[in-house]
């Protein structure tokens, strides 16, 4: 008996020392020996949606998520900033999550996500007005609600839109946006407003390096913005800072393949499965974003906001922040 216990001991001994080797915290790093998982990001409210941020993602069914409200008889918002949005019947806005599948039609918003991001209930669903009938259907989630479906993406509304006509949704995470009647996203530019919004095209791979006059080389994403790091994030144990409003400001890089990645290191380099449903790319095991006060490639507008917000470079350094 005493020798299994030992024996399960040791291996569990030896698979924590291997996860920490892994994700270790990087040395310079200050973390007080402070859990930061809740703590309020710099320059961002408190958005009541973030608490309790520890690594890993939530378990399906955890926290209270808000019971799904029928959609009704669904209309057509003309947005300035949006183009053309799908809406319930009382004019709120619905929302695709991009880590969600069309093909075969599969929900991957479970738990404290779906009590941010209420899923719709098909219910009594009815086309709006001049929209095909035919994209709307329904999945069934693991609590046997029936979800709305527009050609396949699941439906939700955002939480902190508390009137008709709120969009602030919009961007969250870089993964969430507003629906278009035909189910992709919205936006302005497209004809109808209801086509994809058309991604800058370029030959660079999902995470690279450029050489910036100031800053020297740092990590960019495949579109060649900018990538930065939060000193209130901790590599180990793998938590975040920055929620609710705060990735209004700094959405998170998504999953980038180890294969699609030139001259920065790989070392660390795991998937973060936030609390709030979003998964995000890590270097060392650290957290990364991109700021959304930079509008093209080259800007850095982001490098020492608050004096928590760095640059990264290609060995996952805080570029120009004091040790």
């Amino acid at each position: 008996m005493n020798t299994w216990r030992n024996a399960s001991l040791a291996a569990t001994a030896a698979a924590v020392l291997a996860l920490t080797t892994a994700c270790g915290q990087e040395q310079g790093t200050n973390t007080n020996g402070q859990s930061v998982g809740a703590a309020n990001p710099a320059g961002a409210a408190d958005s009541g949606y973030g608490a309790g941020t520890g690594a890993g993602a939530p378990a399906a069914g955890a926290g209270t998520a808000a019971a799904a409200k029928p959609a009704g008889q669904l209309a057509v918002w003309d947005s300035k900033k949006l183009g053309k949005v799908l809406t319930d019947s009382e004019g709120f806005t619905l929302y695709r999550f991009d880590k969600d599948t069309p093909t075969p039609p599969k929900s991957n918003c479970e738990g404290d996500c779906a009590t941010t991001w209420p899923v719709v209930a098909a219910g009594d669903a009815k086309a709006a007005a001049g929209t095909e009938a035919s994209l709307l259907g329904e999945i069934t989630r693991a609590d046997g609600t029936k979800q709305l479906t527009i050609d396949g993406w699941p439906m939700y509304r955002y939480a902190k839109d508390t009137s008709p006509g709120d969009a602030n949704g919009q961007g969250v995470g870089g993964t969430w946006f507003a629906s278009a009647p035909d189910g992709k996203k919205a936006s302005p530019t497209a004809a109808g407003g209801g086509e994809e919004a058309k991604e800058p095209s370029g030959d660079l791979a999902g995470l690279s390096v450029r050489k910036d006059p100031k800053l020297g080389d740092i990590v960019v994403d495949a579109k060649g913005m900018t990538v930065y790091r939060f000193t209130k994030d901790t590599a180990w144990p793998m938590k975040t800072a920055c929620t609710g409003e705060c990735l209004d400001k700094w959405p998170v890089v998504a999953p980038v393949d180890k294969n699609d990645v030139d001259g920065v290191t790989t070392k660390g380099f795991v998937t973060f499965d936030r609390p709030d449903g979003i998964k995000q790319q890590t270097l060392n095991c650290s957290p990364i974003y991109t700021f959304a006060g930079d509008k093209k490639p080259g800007d850095t507008n982001g490098q020492g906001v608050g004096g928590t917000w760095y640059a990264v470079s290609p060995d996952n350094k805080l570029v120009g922040a004091s040790e």
